[in-house]
């Protein structure tokens, strides 16, 4: 089916967003109104990054005390050093709020940020319209700084900033201030390159000589970045190696529970998963999430093989909506059954799956650790090699369509995929090193069997019955790393 027959066949849920007409500021300096919303329209949220009172507006609104609605001031790009001088706030003391500027009666919730206008400098003549800021009884302290200024101390409110002579509001543009202020900020959070940790996967700075020319590289040294989160990785990991016993299916539900499906079918029903997953574009974790929840509800609740498929698009549902920022609609996953099942039946199963399961949606999968063992298989270099990624995770995936990969662990499929995936595309060099038994806490050894089955089952993908995974990985995006070639045999050298 086309993706543009099923677009159109629910314009409820893939409609475009109609954006919301705002307010044009004319070339004077007037400060732009709020723009109600038309009722029949859908809200647009604001993005992150323009987050300033001259772009948008809280969903709230800012009302003044008469309930009229109050106009924003907009926000001046040069930088304003406030000197010393007398205090310009005096706080709660003995200001009520009839005696208060209009502008500054507004609720709790809403703040208000004057005008910033550049103070004269000690020889200059103040003009008669400049302006001192008038009193103020705000309370609240800002949370955050007006996206286009920084300002040294988040906790102070806007009244205390005009009275401190060492704030400054500064434009991002300016280049000069930016890195006066870095300078200053990471001489104070000082990180110290020799904290000492406990355990043996979470030790970073000793390097571990274990052959002559094969050491240990250290994956948690860019504290810059904050998405790797360098200082705790090693406890996430730690974590998730413990929780991957608990979250795991029975590796004999087909023989002990099941008695209307087969091991084929329950392949038949991945594969054509892995097409839907790709008809929407979610993420690979929702794919390795949907597969850990059919098996685990498999593992004590028989299945009619009528149901089946039932099963499969309720918990892709549930994964959806555990990762995907935008997860597609209950009517969607009907319609791509051909409308075989209701809306109602779709969300009983639903509600039967995660009544079964505990609400426990966090499982640790083969995706997780790919993630982790990618860069110790890369060492010590800067860039991700995308073949052995793409391959590592061609591999991972072949493992979810095998019944009988259920008896090895998370973490042990996705250390063998990397082994295979490394030997594939460099058959001449070890496909193991210090690094990755440093951070996999696996030796060749215990990967032998794995690695063996992933090997058969990457020799006969070519010839499969169920080609959604082979024709995934034989596009551009994945390096046609599906049409690989495959070694038959694997040295024996290699796994020990």
């Amino acid at each position: 089916m086309s993706t543009q027959n099923r677009r159109s066949a629910f314009p409820s849920s893939l409609a475009k967003r109609q954006a919301l007409s705002s307010s044009s500021s004319s070339a004077s300096g007037n400060v732009g109104k709020v723009v109600a919303a038309e009722p029949h329209l859908a809200k647009k949220r604001a993005p992150l990054s323009n987050l300033t009172n001259r772009n948008s507006v809280s969903n709230n609104g800012l009302r003044s005390s008469g309930g009229s609605s109050c106009t924003l001031v907009p926000c001046t790009n040069k930088i304003a050093k406030v000197k010393k001088g007398p205090p310009a706030c005096t706080g709660n003391k003995g200001i009520s709020a009839s005696s208060l500027p209009a502008s500054f009666n507004v609720k709790p919730s809403a703040v208000v940020l004057p005008k910033v206008t550049p103070a004269p400098r000690s020889d200059e003549a103040v003009p008669s319209s400049f302006a001192l800021p008038g009193p103020c009884s705000m309370d609240v302290s800002p949370s955050k700084s007006d996206g286009n200024s920084v300002s040294m101390d988040e906790t102070m409110s806007s009244c205390d900033s005009f009275k401190s002579p060492e704030v400054e509001y500064i434009d991002n543009n300016d280049v000069p201030a930016i890195d006066s202020i870095n300078r200053k900020t990471f001489s104070n959070l000082y990180i110290s390159d020799h904290a000492e940790t406990t355990g043996i996967a979470c030790k970073r700075e000793v390097l571990v000589e274990l052959e002559a020319e094969d050491k240990i590289a250290d994956l948690d040294n860019s504290l810059m970045d904050p998405q790797l989160c360098a200082t705790i990785a090693c406890d996430i990991y730690k974590h998730l190696r413990a929780s991957e016993v608990k979250k795991r299916p029975s590796t004999d539900f087909m023989e002990k529970t099941q008695k209307d499906i087969n091991p084929s079918m329950r392949a038949i029903l991945i594969d054509w998963l892995v097409e839907v997953a790709e008809e929407y574009r979610l993420v690979p974790d929702t794919l390795y999430l949907t597969v850990n929840y059919i098996d685990r509800y498999l593992s004590g609740n028989p299945m009619n093989r009528q149901r089946l498929q039932l099963l499969g698009v309720a918990c892709m549902m549930i994964a959806s909506k555990y990762e995907e920022i935008c997860a597609p609609q209950v009517e969607e996953f009907c319609y791509i059954t051909d409308n075989t099942y209701f809306k109602e039946e779709v969300l009983q199963m639903e509600s039967d799956v995660l009544n079964y399961l505990k609400f426990e949606m966090t499982a640790p999968t083969t995706k997780c650790f790919l993630r982790r063992f990618v860069r110790a298989a890369q060492g010590a270099n800067e860039g991700i090699s995308m073949h052995l990624e793409c391959l590592a995770n061609y591999l991972a995936e072949l493992s979810l369509l095998e019944y009988s990969m259920l008896c090895y662990a998370p973490s042990l499929v996705a250390a063998s995929a990397i082994f295979l995936a490394n030997f594939i595309l460099l058959p001449s060099k070890r496909p193991w090193n210090a690094t990755l038994q440093h951070y996999t806490l696996y030796q060749p050894s215990d990967l032998r069997d794995c690695v063996k089955e992933l090997h058969r089952l990457c020799c006969n993908s070519q010839s499969s019955s169920l080609p959604a995974i082979r024709e995934k990985y034989s596009q551009h995006k994945y390096k046609h790393v599906a049409k690989k070639y495959c070694p038959p045999t694997i040295p024996s050298e290699y796994q020990t």
